[in-house]
């Protein structure tokens, strides 16, 4: 498409603006309406050559069709007028392949029914757009078990309900993310074989007009394609592609909390991470000092995006009796817009953790920000052993007020309670108050999750 002609592009999956910011090119291709009807196309041809390996039709005629059915002589023009006229694309293909094969023409699209040949095409699509996001996927596990083994041990505040809560280390929260990956590169790799599943069972689902061969033809034509059997006709059991748009919406959700983490660390008052540099990007029109997280942004938003569009999947499920009568179309919308704002999403995602900047200094100062106070709960765990847990956790408490009322840091204020003094020394006291002793099992965690990540196969 030259650059003049896709001005008249109204969204932004496919916008000259917008469409590498919320999608990639690679993906965009596998759902391009050239790429869709060269699908038809494969999937007529392979109908043909299997129905021929049958004894369904003349061998002749399968290789007649095979050799003389191309996407090259498709008047694309009046496939759009005939499809506006008859409300889907098969039939107005079909006319045009019957032209270009001559005799063997009457054979094409033999048994077969318009949603037959559009169902296969979409879990082609599918098939070819869940290996990007299984690609990409993997490529940010590995991002992410590099960047927790580096930040293992960078303490940082550990916040909840947007509060200091208690020390934890950044590797600690990536190997988190690294952890939501990995469930995901699992996910993907079970639902893979329900749902790549093709579609041949004519116009009410019982393959009646092919007599007894219905499913000898529709096992051959699946092994043509490198597809699933089906156990049944799913032209109203739509569960398949409702389970896989989904999928992208978990995929895209964990990028979604990701993106926000990043987005709230950036923020000036934390100032812990930014995006990677690169001259230009994020700047505003009006304040030169900015340095906006254009790509998290971008995750955010596409999971928003993908969010409604499994909503939408999940209502088109809902289909009645033996052929839909709306529903179905839905999909047309959701299944192409989901894959592409996923892929964009993951760009982003790999683009901005792969180069994220890290600020270790700020993250131990913001550590220190309450004097302390994060790391109470370690102060009376410390004490409960001498006092009891309940005094303890009444002489602390009172030590944290002071240091809120009248300033200082914890440990000065628990070395002027006896209580204190009695059973701990100066220096245990400061021990007891340096957030840094008081990770947990952060760093362990971090190495189990590693560990376990990389002895995954997918």
């Amino acid at each position: 498409m030259s650059v003049s002609n896709s001005f008249s592009a109204s969204t932004v999956i496919d916008s000259i603006l917008f469409r590498d910011a919320f999608g990639t090119a690679a993906m965009r291709e596998i759902f391009s309406d050239k790429a869709l009807v060269q699908r038809y196309i494969d999937i007529e041809i392979a109908l043909a050559v299997a129905e021929a390996k049958c004894g369904v039709i003349p061998k002749e005629a399968a290789e007649e069709i095979a050799r003389k059915s191309t996407i090259d002589l498709i008047d694309f023009e009046l496939m759009r007028r005939e499809t506006d006229i008859v409300g889907y694309p098969i039939l107005p293909l079909v006319h045009q392949l019957v032209a270009m094969c001559g005799d063997a023409g009457k054979y094409i699209h033999w048994g077969a029914t318009t949603q037959d040949i559009m169902d296969t095409a979409v879990v082609m699509q599918v098939r070819s757009g869940l290996e990007i996001v299984k690609n990409d996927i993997n490529e940010l596990r590995k991002i992410l078990a590099s960047m927790s083994e580096k930040y293992r041990n960078t303490a940082m505040a550990g916040r909840t309900h947007l509060q200091q809560a208690l020390p934890v280390t950044f590797g600690y929260k990536s190997a988190i993310w690294l952890a939501m990956m990995d469930r995901h590169a699992e996910r993907l790799q079970q639902l893979e074989p329900r749902v790549l599943v093709g579609e041949f069972a004519g116009a009410a689902g019982t393959i009646a007009s092919l007599g007894d061969k219905g499913l000898v033809v529709q096992e051959a034509l699946m092994k043509e394609l490198s597809l699933g059997i089906p156990v049944t006709t799913w032209h109203v059991a739509r569960d398949g592609l409702a389970e896989t748009i989904n999928f992208l919406a978990l995929v895209t959700g964990s990028l979604g909390k990701i993106a926000y983490d990043i987005m709230l660390m950036a923020s000036t008052e934390f100032a812990e991470v930014y995006e990677p540099f690169v001259k230009g990007r994020g700047a505003s029109s009006t304040m030169p000092q900015k340095r906006n997280p254009i790509s998290s942004e971008l995750m955010l938003a596409a999971s928003k995006g993908v969010r409604q569009h499994s909503g939408l999947m999940l209502d088109a499920m809902i289909q009645d009796f033996e052929r839909a009568t709306g529903p179905w179309h839905a999909e047309w919308m959701a299944i192409p817009e989901s894959f592409v704002l996923t892929a964009g999403a993951l760009h982003q995602a790999k683009f901005m953790l792969s180069g994220l900047i890290v600020d270790e200094k700020k993250m131990l100062e913001n550590l220190n920000l309450t004097k302390g106070l994060i790391v109470a709960e370690a102060v009376m765990m410390g004490m409960a052993p001498f006092i009891g847990r309940q005094e303890a956790h009444d002489v602390v408490y009172d030590a944290c007020r002071q240091v809120n009322e009248k300033g200082g840091t914890l440990a000065e204020a628990l070395q002027k309670i006896p209580e204190v003094t009695k059973n701990f020394s100066k220096e245990k006291i400061e021990e007891l108050t340096n957030p840094i002793n008081y990770l947990g099992m952060a760093p362990q965690m971090v190495d189990k999750a590693v560990a376990h990540s990389r002895s995954l196969k997918f």
